[in-house]
């Protein structure tokens, strides 16, 4: 058959997001400070959307409003009437700017609405300008952290490596990671980079002299050999266990470590609880994002016998359209291809601040949800926490799973038991005998609590938890508690024995 090049037509069906409904989903999946960000760059692309800030959001919510007797004014529950925009139901862009005047009035009603929003929530809508000042203030306090790297570097300078030993040391410490430990062999960097081998050596054996105590290992047991060596232990039994019994001391082999050193049982147990006391990652200090910065979407508050669920609306922005914009487009000295593209960006703000106000009402219905089927869990603690799918919850809400899925996303709530994140309430469950549902978080729980009441002379096996268990109701297979002991970091028990 000859090969050559052809044009062909074929026909397929290909769903594709229109890009308002794209930027709806993304506000929706958004946690807040990254959705400030994405309202931040919209104000800069719209210029006929702009920000009500400070004491002037205030003034506008505690002005006068004209009296509503309808069922939506009196529930605050209930979205505006008009929530499910759609930029289709629009007038084409070529309709006389007069009837422009009908779009003027649904501005006004949205812009309304809005404060109405806002006004719903016991926190304000914004902070005043002073609030502003001293949050950005804290911010800018905030010192960084110094690296490991740039520690170990600073040292270099003041020890007394030379001009040439100093770019091997710089070498070797590129290699070392965020917990101290030197990644590379000798060999390797010696046959990468051209230095001898015994430089290598020597350099490493400064590095290893500098602090944090025990950076530049290459394992743990060079590891914890340093640690002791600094501190003036290298004559100890820990030190002669950790030399020459590594492998017997990490399976907590006792018997073997007290018959290998000629020391009693007691004795080793003693320098094994010396040893613990040692860092096994030195860089640990230094990682970066050791602390992280939680703002919660949700708050949920005890008041009296019932609690009050609330959504975060200080770091949502309050946008409005502009008032010039709107004078520009009911004049008649523009032409129409100035009115058009006003237009254009005027339904492109609505349907942002549609959906700003959309992401809230969503969200704030979930957490009710929530807090109404966990609301053991917000008396009592973990280990009341009930079985719950995001299909019960989307059921309730009216929306579909994947929109569940999409606003809990990387959110969290502050309930009277602590901030927790919101996909943490969402758990499959187990049966108990009296036909209720218990969560695998509540298991967990259970499991970690009879662990550390156990007698560590005659440490429980994953069967005596399994007859414990049940004893409670919970029926759970002995697999399912080595699972279960696994992912909470609980040794089997075996190790787990002290002699």
């Amino acid at each position: 058959m000859a090969q050559g090049l052809s044009l062909s037509t074929r026909l397929t069906q290909s769903l594709v997001l229109a890009p308002q409904l794209q930027q709806s989903l993304a506000l929706l999946q958004a946690p807040t400070l990254e959705l400030k960000a994405l309202v931040e760059q919209e104000l800069q692309q719209n210029p006929v959307l702009e920000e009500v800030i400070g004491q002037e959001v205030e003034v506008r919510e505690k002005g006068e409003r004209e009296p509503d007797d309808s069922a939506e004014a009196n529930d605050p529950a209930e979205p505006p009437a008009d929530v499910n925009y759609d930029p289709a139901t629009e007038k084409p862009g070529d309709s006389p700017a007069d009837d422009f005047q009908a779009e003027f009035d649904k501005l006004v009603q949205m812009d309304q609405e809005w404060r109405d929003h806002f006004a719903q929530t016991n926190l304000p809508a914004r902070a005043s300008a002073e609030d502003e000042e001293k949050r950005q203030f804290m911010f800018d306090s905030l010192v960084a952290g110094t690296s490991l790297s740039e520690i170990l570097i600073e040292q270099v300078r003041e020890s007394g490596l030379t001009d040439a030993q100093r770019p091997v040391a710089e070498l070797l410490i590129g290699n070392i990671d965020d917990y101290g430990y030197l990644k590379a062999t000798v060999e390797e960097i010696s046959n990468s980079t051209g230095v001898p081998g015994e430089m290598i050596a020597e350099v490493l054996k400064v590095i290893q002299t500098f602090d944090p105590t025990g950076v530049g290992a290459r394992d743990l047991r060079e590891c914890l050999l340093l640690q002791l060596e600094r501190s003036g232990q290298a004559e100890t039994l820990e030190y002669r266990i950790v030399r020459d019994f590594m492998e017997a001391l990490g399976k907590r082999r006792i018997p073997e470590i007290s018959r290998g050193t000629g020391q009693s049982v007691e004795d080793v147990q003693e320098s094994l609880a010396r040893i613990a006391r040692l860092e096994p990652r030195p860089g640990r200090a230094f990682l970066p994002d050791n602390d992280q910065y939680v703002t919660p979407e949700v708050f949920v508050v005890r008041s009296a016998d019932d609690f009050i669920v609330t959504t975060n609306n200080e770091h949502i922005p309050h946008l409005r359209i502009s008032n010039v914009y709107k004078d520009l487009m009911s004049g008649g000295e523009n032409t129409a291809e100035v009115k058009n593209y006003i237009r254009e960006k005027i339904r492109a703000g609505k349907f942002l601040i549609k959906s700003l106000q959309q992401r809230q009402h969503t969200i704030l219905n979930i957490g009710r949800e929530i807090v109404k089927r966990q609301r053991e869990f917000m008396d009592k603690g973990v280990a009341h926490l009930k079985p719950l799918t995001m299909v019960q919850i989307a059921e309730v809400v009216g929306v579909h799973e994947t929109t569940v899925s999409r606003a809990v996303s990387g959110k969290y709530m502050e309930t009277p038991q602590g901030i927790y994140e919101m996909k943490y309430f969402f758990t499959a469950g187990l049966q108990t005998s009296s036909g209720d549902g218990v969560s695998n978080t509540s298991v967990k729980d259970m499991i970690s609590e009879i662990f550390k009441a156990e007698n560590t002379g005659k440490p429980l096996s994953d069967q005596e938890v399994v007859a414990m268990l049940k004893e409670k109701g919970i029926v759970i297979a002995r697999r399912t508690v080595a699972k279960y002991r696994t992912e909470l970091n609980i040794l089997p028990s075996n190790l787990r024995k002290v002699y």
